[in-house]
């Protein structure tokens, strides 16, 4: 295991609005989906099957194993990790379900936080929330300059369906319970906050609401905590700490409003909605599952399934797995200094984006787009020209061996992408996970190529 610090990060609140400041300032001023803003009015992102400047996609032999797992452009390679059952330095088996994942930087190190989207059982490692809950956090370290993958160990156990969560500017991950459930009479559908290096925080952030939990993103510069809910009826909500970069403190849970009046967005194709404001949720932790309905009273706007959520380019963006005319998926762009919120692309179709769920911004500032749909599955590319393209696939067949991994020989190619996430200081590697049988990957290859 590496460090030992606690899950709620240390020191006054004052070093911690230094540190969002300076997160702040460190942000790229461009605004680069200028291009695709401009578009939305007239016509729909351009269609790429392969191209955007990396080519057709092929098979690919991961560097650990040997076996072809993905098909990536020319000149790009990987090495998996963390495969389910693998034994952890902690000497506890990988759990399975592998999704969200966010990585920070300690010197020539990469540490990621990786989610493990599991339901009740025994917890798999401490400290945890409830004994009875099987979800939770795993904390891996790579060497980006050797390419080499250094140790894994559980940092936070007992919590339940841990699906996405977000990095935080103070370098810590929230992981999101994606349920509203009660188990062996503890109460589940909360944000816990872990250390990115040592172990995480057992306590709930009950302040920061109790819901179907998806994803969130922190605004560096005022350390306001956007979230997503996963429901079909659901809400953009906005926690605003009492202390910035100290969510322990509480807050006030506020949800998305557009217009004077309730607003449904879910079959909205790409659109600009003008400057959007905030509506209060007063019972943040209620016994049966009513914020979003108590944001809706006071005229919040609906959305059609909330998933990733990201922040970079200085704006927020959230996704839609099943929103837009088609019902595949929405892309949505706040900017939270003026709260300016539009549509920026919206799927017309299965064969060009088939339910997004977890995503990223690129370093060169595109859009990761991870699929949960049907059949072959993609990593997609949104590019600042506005075009969408297919990055990688899903290749994971293992019906013919599984090189001595401890994970079903079965054919997994319909498996979710999750967890996308770039090495933070160079972007050179690229960290993403399918969740089924559960495999960590490390991307690498010609970046400056294309458009990610």
């Amino acid at each position: 295991m590496t460090g030992t610090s606690a899950g709620r990060p240390a020191g006054p609140g004052f070093e911690r609005r230094t540190l969002l400041r300076g997160a702040a300032v460190a942000a790229a001023a461009s605004v680069p989906f200028q291009a695709l803003a401009a578009r939305t009015a007239s016509a729909a992102p351009v269609k790429q099957a392969f191209d955007a400047g990396y080519g057709p996609l092929g098979p690919v032999k991961d560097q650990a194993t040997g076996l072809e797992l993905l098909q990536l452009p020319r000149g790009f390679e990987y090495i998996s990790y963390g495969w389910t059952n693998d034994l952890m330095d902690d000497g506890v088996r990988t759990p399975g379900a592998h999704d969200g994942m966010a990585a920070f930087r300690y010197g020539d190190r990469v540490h990621l936080v990786r989610n493990h989207e599991r339901g009740e059982g025994p917890a798999f490692t401490a400290p945890a929330y409830n004994p009875a809950a099987g979800g939770g956090t795993t904390t891996l370290v790579f060497d980006p300059d050797a390419g080499q993958w250094l140790e894994s160990y559980g940092s936070l156990g007992g919590t339940l369906r841990n699906c996405a969560g977000g990095p935080t500017p103070w370098n810590t991950w929230l992981t999101c319970e994606e349920t509203f459930s009660t188990t062996a009479g503890k109460r589940h559908g909360y944000i816990f906050e872990v250390a990115s290096q040592g172990k995480g925080n057992p306590e709930p952030y009950k302040a920061m609401g109790r819901f179907n939990h998806e994803a969130i993103a922190v605004d560096p510069a005022t350390g306001y905590v956007y979230e997503t809910e996963d429901r079909g009826d659901a809400c953009l909500y906005r926690f605003v700490p009492a202390v910035p970069g100290d969510l322990s403190k509480g807050g006030r849970l506020e949800a998305l409003r557009i217009g004077t009046a309730k607003y449904d967005t879910r079959l909205d194709g790409e659109k600009a909605y003008g400057t959007v404001s905030w509506v209060p949720v007063e019972d943040v932790d209620p016994a049966t599952d009513t914020v979003r309905l108590q944001a809706q009273a006071n005229g919040a706007a609906v959305f059609s399934r909330l998933e990733g959520a990201w922040y970079g380019n200085d704006r927020i963006y959230v996704i839609t797995t099943d929103g837009g005319p088609a019902r595949q998926g929405q892309v949505f762009e706040l900017d939270p200094a003026t709260d300016e919120f539009r549509v920026l692309f919206a799927s017309p179709g299965a064969e060009v984006l088939n339910a997004p769920d977890n995503m990223c911004v690129s370093p060169r500032g595109g859009l990761v787009l991870c699929e949960d749909g049907g059949g072959t599955e993609y990593v997609h590319g949104l590019t600042t020209e506005g075009e969408i393209f297919r990055f990688a696939a899903n290749d994971v067949d293992l019906r013919g061996g599984t090189a001595g991994k401890n994970v079903p020989a079965a054919d997994h190619r319909g498996s979710e992408w999750a967890g996308s996430v770039f090495e933070p200081k160079n972007g050179n590697w690229l960290f993403v996970n399918i969740q089924t049988p559960g495999i960590t990957f490390a991307i690498t290859g010609p970046w400056s190529r294309g458009a990610l």
